[in-house]
């Protein structure tokens, strides 16, 4: 019997409720399991499926496990959040429970936000395992620059789904599960009812099809583990060796098994043997210097033009406000300003929806106090310096705040694909080469 602690609630992004749970070894390494799909911390415990995997990691490790937002018992009526807010409720987890550092797990739809978390916070980060799961759905093949969408046979998917959802069908026969034949009667119905209800169902999938993290695959510096499945029905293995090869340093382990997860105790031996062995071994070559951030430049719009027009003494009292208002707002968001460049500014943010709020706001206040800006946001993996940053991302960040023009708030590519999901509304504003930077960079305008 693993010992398991107290089912406890953390709070998550946009003030929602987390439930998570301990168990396992309270000496061993720990190690934080972010799961996907849906899952049920009660339930887990008679769904083998969950049960044999938990019961090899806590034999060796202290384990948290939670239930992901818009499922089991956490919150299910306050939206499923974007792929970001999801990453940020396993920080929350951790945070809950007085973990500083850990192990992450992510497996399947999980893997993304293991990654994501990853990448904004590697100095909490000891180690990355992730299995059976993929950069980018949708479909599309792993070396297909091409952003992920929802065809027409995914869409009649996610028709059919919550017609079913609640009988057991759904995991029967998706091939989420195999041996799911052994299951005791019942228990799978029972299982989607407390999981997750059939609207949220849908969602889910939909969120699931449209992730892109390739872009920040090159952002990972912990020491990564990916495994694979040879003959996973639900992800190829192809996406497996797709992460491990654009992962520096990442070890592949190709499991000889035809699973995505697994009735049968049996099927998980080689899988744990291999994360145990991999977590005990390894440690973060985590280097404080590197991260992942949202970068966000802001400049005054006609900044000369406007100084020579109300003269010196009301110029400078504008910069104060404009200062002063961006430093707040900010510090608001949960950013840093980095510094202010004259007639603007650059910050960054871990969290890519935060810092598109930022900006909207700042616009807005600035607007009534006669400062009219425009801003840019990239995410992508900075270097930190005295005083400053450095690294691509930065340079791609200012690139699109030049595209801007007064009042708009424009995005890359990348930090709209991480905020699908919350609440945030864009317009494609099409492909740009952007000074200095290879390939064309698409585009979008923040509504």
């Amino acid at each position: 019997m693993v010992e398991r602690s107290q089912i406890r609630y953390a709070t998550g992004a946009g003030g929602i409720d987390i439930a998570w749970q301990e168990f396992g070894q309270v000496k061993g390494p720990r190690l934080v399991f972010i799961p996907g799909f849906i899952s049920h911390i009660e339930l887990n415990w008679e769904a083998a499926s969950y049960a044999n995997l938990f019961r090899g990691l806590g034999s060796a490790c202290r384990v948290i496990v939670f239930d992901k937002r818009g499922t089991g018992l956490s919150s299910r009526d306050l939206g499923f959040g974007s792929l970001a807010e999801r990453a940020d409720d396993a920080r929350a987890v951790m945070d809950a429970a007085g973990w500083k550092r850990a192990h992450l797990f992510g497996m399947s739809e999980g893997g993304p936000m293991a990654i994501l978390l990853a990448t904004t916070c590697p100095e909490r980060v000891e180690s990355l395992s992730l299995y059976g799961t993929y950069a980018v759905g949708g479909g599309v093949k792993p070396d297909n620059p091409a952003p992920p969408t929802i065809d027409p046979e995914r869409e009649a998917l996610l028709t059919l789904l919550p017609q079913v959802w609640g009988t057991g069908v759904a995991l029967r026969d998706s091939g989420l599960v195999a041996h799911a034949d052994e299951a005791p009667e019942g228990l799978g119905a029972r299982f989607e009812r407390n999981a997750c209800t059939p609207h949220m169902i849908a969602e889910i999938m939909r969120r699931n099809y449209v992730i892109d993290v390739r872009p920040i695959l090159s952002a990972v510096h912990v020491p990564t583990l990916v495994l694979h499945a040879s003959g996973d029905p639900v992800v190829d293995v192809a996406y497996g060796r797709h992460l491990a090869e654009h992962i520096d340093g990442a070890r592949f382990v190709e499991l000889p098994l035809v699973m995505h997860t697994s009735w049968r105790a049996e099927d998980y031996e080689s899988l744990l043997d291999a994360v145990l062995e991999f977590v005990a071994g390894s440690r973060s070559r985590f280097a404080s210097e590197r991260v992942l951030a949202t970068v966000m430049f802001t400049d005054i719009v006609e900044s000369t033009q406007r100084a020579a027009q109300v003269g010196d003494r009301r110029w400078n009292v504008l910069l104060d406000e404009h200062d002063l208002r961006s430093q707040q707002l900010v510090a608001r968001f949960g950013g840093q300003l980095v510094k202010n460049t004259g007639d603007g500014m650059m910050a960054t943010f871990d969290g890519p929806a935060r810092a598109v709020q930022c900006a909207q706001d700042l616009r807005d206040a600035l607007a009534v106090a006669g400062v009219p800006i425009r801003a840019g946001l990239h995410a992508g993996e900075v270097e930190r310096r005295p005083d400053d940053l450095g690294g691509i991302a930065v340079h791609i960040a200012a690139r699109v705040a030049a595209l801007a023009k007064e009042g708009e708030v424009l995005v890359s590519r990348t930090v709209r694909d991480l905020v699908v999901g919350s609440g945030l509304d864009f317009e494609d504003r099409g492909a740009h080469e952007l000074k200095g930077v290879p390939e064309s960079w698409q585009i979008f305008a923040a509504r």
